[in-house]
């Protein structure tokens, strides 16, 4: 009888698929609160080098951390007409506290414009004040109708950043900033992740924006992702909270300003975007372990030589860990490390020492070979960045040979339902198509230019919709 797998094949069931790894590889378990989460421990390492990568590009803007509170008024979403409307589905609201009724609700935070505004009002005064650059790392609350781990969570984690400037000129620059230099630079870079930077059409919009930048990536099954996005506040929150500078004319102006965010959906988007039948498959730069080395029997002498290629591996700055629990069937262990997708495993038992090797089994590619013990510390960062260049270059041609060119509405719902990714001229879709295609759960991921940068202007002559189905 023929083993079953350890997976659902992605072929036979793409979500099941999804959830079995997330389980298996020990990601995430769910909440006992429909919609919550708890991250296990291998998943939290994984958004701690996120957290990581992103911290340092995000302070390179000059940008620094701060907290606000997790409990934000009730009357400050009121402040902001289109931002309460947006969020209002979404609320969680806190009418109790110290058995008694709170004389104003408190919401608990959907996300942070309101109260962060409320103190950019206090702390700008003059022009000297601005740029005003603000990260917090937090949770947030948004009530999932539709829970699923790491994609859609009643809470999740994220960073948001909130900013404030002088002039619209700099708060667009700012964004746009963010959008291509942090958030883009290291989703390729790092995440090893094709993804297409673009605009969102009006309806897609950040609730309170004026623009919205995002970046799009194509899963395993063809549907869209929204990794991150940056967006342009304009005035609209500088007139709710009447956040003024005195300018070097000596004239009070009202700020211009800027919000921008990513989450833990981004674990999800490593899963469906990296990961195959065997199970996770992480980008060397981002692994919390690059390399594993395993010794295949309690032998002594295998032991030592494991434990010592470990340490001289950490020397050379490969994040290493030794699995020398020989208690545990060999078989099992290798299958587990699989599943978690680390890069590099260095397999050694009694015979490999004897012929002075170690079995090589890379994730990324697939297959293993025998290498000298005496060269895989020089080998192994090379192996690496191959391995690393090749997932970026496998995300890239999935999504370059499923998009597809099109003409006319109904091509683009027929390649968006297919699992493909259509381009269609936005002179030809528009508004009036937009909403034709949400009768069919299509959606316009985000307006292009001809070539494939991001347009200026919602309505810029060329505009192209990149349409698809999403998660």
């Amino acid at each position: 009888m023929a083993k079953a797998p350890v997976l659902t094949p992605q072929a036979d069931d793409f979500p099941r698929w999804y959830q079995d790894l997330i389980t298996k590889a020990e990601l995430a378990d769910n909440g006992p609160v429909r919609g919550t989460m708890v991250i296990r421990p291998y998943g939290y390492g994984l958004w701690e080098r996120m957290q990581a990568e992103m911290d340092a590009r995000i302070k390179e803007t000059g940008t620094q951390n701060a907290y606000f509170p997790l409990l934000i008024p009730q009357s400050y979403l009121t402040r902001e007409a289109d931002h309460v409307e947006g969020f209002a589905p979404e609320l969680a609201v806190v009418t109790h506290g110290g058995g008694k009724e709170l004389e104003e609700p408190a919401v608990v935070r959907p996300t942070s414009e309101m109260i962060i505004n409320d103190y950019f009002s206090k702390w700008v005064q003059s022009y000297r004040d601005l740029p005003l650059l603000i990260n917090q790392w937090a949770n947030v609350v948004r009530w999932e109708l539709r829970p699923r781990l790491f994609l859609r969570t009643t809470e999740f984690l994220w960073q948001e950043g909130h900013t404030a400037h002088a002039t619209y000129e700099e708060a667009r620059d700012f964004a746009a900033h963010i959008h291509r230099q942090v958030y883009e630079d290291f989703m390729v870079n790092v995440l090893a992740m094709d993804v297409v930077p673009g605009r969102k059409t009006v309806k897609e919009r950040f609730a309170g924006a004026i623009n919205t930048l995002t970046l799009e990536g194509m899963m395993g099954d063809g549907k869209a992702l929204q990794m991150a996005t940056s967006h342009e506040l304009g005035q609209n929150f500088a007139k709710a909270f009447n956040t003024q500078y005195l300018s070097k004319d000596g004239r009070q102006e009202l700020v211009w300003q800027t919000s921008w965010g990513s989450t833990t959906r981004m674990i999800g988007a490593l899963v469906m975007m990296h990961g195959d039948d065997n199970g996770l498959r992480v980008p060397p730069r981002l692994a919390q372990t690059q390399a594993v080395v395993l010794a295949i029997k309690g032998d002594e002498a295998v032991l030592a030589k494991v434990r010592e290629l470990g340490d001289r591996l950490k020397a050379a700055g490969i994040r290493v860990q030794v699995d020398d629990r020989t208690d545990t069937p060999f078989g099992r262990r290798a299958v587990d490390w699989e599943l978690k997708g680390v890069p590099v495993r260095i397999e050694i038992g009694p015979r490999d020492l004897e012929n002075g090797t170690a079995m090589l089994a890379r994730r990324i590619p697939g297959g293993k070979e025998p290498v000298s013990l005496d060269a895989l510390v020089s080998l192994l960062p090379k192996v690496l960045e191959e391995d690393q260049a090749l997932l970026l270059k496998q995300s890239r041609e999935r999504r370059e040979s499923r998009t597809t060119e099109v003409a006319t509405i109904d091509e683009a719902v027929e390649v968006a339902a297919a699992g493909g990714w259509a381009r269609i001229p936005w002179a030809v879709l528009g508004e009036e198509g937009e909403a034709k295609l949400a009768d069919h759960a299509v959606t316009v991921r985000c307006l292009v230019a001809e070539d494939g940068s991001v347009p200026d202007a919602d309505d810029a002559p060329g505009n192209v919709a990149v349409v698809a189905r999403a998660y």
